[in-house]
């Protein structure tokens, strides 16, 4: 076959590529409208204006193995808007970012707390938020066979920051579990129904919190040792039978992990207060079957 093509620049005109006209605006920054900066009478106050989805890699410390690993996060960062102020400057919370990042960005929380309170004066607001969300990797063991693998959970990190109040800081850990179901295992002449459940857990810390005792590993532990059994990336037939004997020994419906999970939560000193709720993916009901619990202490 042999076809004869126009030029490239004959190409993009035939598909709707026009000359450049003259250009009269001004081309330095200095000489540019800042409609952003803008200031009059705008009717509202807003309470967060900012930048969502942005994904970056980013560093974790963990006390679970791999104890230091890379991730992907999904960052959002805000901060509130006075009435007179027409916009905000969102090329500043990317510029945020990238400092950090150029400097090799660990999810820790001075170090978060820091990227907030300079995210704020950049702005040159009183107040700044920052959430993130990313895969958090911990190893799992089949408990016969003792071979390992790669489990995650979804962890997320809110610190919120303003002149006046300070620091808040919110973290979440959503993770897999399985439960099986006290009735079925109660009316069965043999056998139950089990089903993945995901245990989400919302907690603020305390301002005493120490960044050793890791957040994750200890939300991580209040979920799944109150489980019927765990996830596992590997099991082997002797785990198998393990794992599927412990779901039976250790029924649970939505309502006992919550109030489980609440127990174990309420005896960490550094949680001041949370929500937790366990939601099942029924294997034999068209439904999901779901519970929540909050607690302020």
């Amino acid at each position: 076959m042999d076809i004869q093509l126009p030029s490239k620049a004959e190409r993009h005109t035939l598909f709707g590529s026009v000359t450049p006209g003259s250009k009269t605006k001004p081309t330095q920054k200095h000489k540019m409208s800042d409609l952003q900066n803008k200031k009059n009478n705008f009717l509202f106050s807003l309470n967060q204006v900012g930048i969502s989805n942005v994904k970056m890699p980013v560093n974790v410390h963990s006390m679970l193995p791999p104890t230091q690993q890379t991730t992907v996060a999904t960052f959002t960062l805000t901060s509130s808007l006075p009435y007179n102020h027409k916009g905000t400057n969102m090329s500043r919370f990317t510029e945020q970012l990238e400092k950090y990042r150029q400097q090799g960005f660990t999810l820790d929380l001075p170090i978060l707390r820091d990227f907030v309170r300079e995210l704020s004066e950049r702005l040159e607001q009183v107040d700044a938020k920052l959430e993130v969300e990313f895969p958090w990797f911990y190893e799992r063991k089949g408990p016969f066979s003792g071979l390992t693998g790669l489990n995650h959970a979804t962890a997320r990190i809110c610190i919120s920051y303003s002149q006046e109040a300070g620091f808040t800081n919110d973290v979440t850990l959503i993770c897999g579990i399985t439960t099986l179901c006290p009735c079925s295992k109660e009316i069965s002449e043999y056998s139950a129904h089990n089903q993945r459940g995901y245990v989400t857990m919302n907690v603020r810390l305390s301002n005493d919190y120490d960044e050793e005792q890791d957040w994750k590993a200890a939300l991580l532990n209040a979920a799944e040792s109150n489980a019927s059994a765990c996830i596992h990336p590997i099991l082997k037939r002797p785990d198998e039978k393990m794992v599927t004997e412990q779901a039976y020994e250790n029924p649970r419906f939505v309502e006992d992990m919550v109030r489980l999970v609440t127990a174990d939560l309420y005896e960490i000193d550094w949680i001041t207060s949370f929500t937790v709720e366990c939601r099942n993916e029924e294997s034999i009901h068209l439904h999901d079957a779901v519970a929540l619990l909050t607690i302020n202490k």
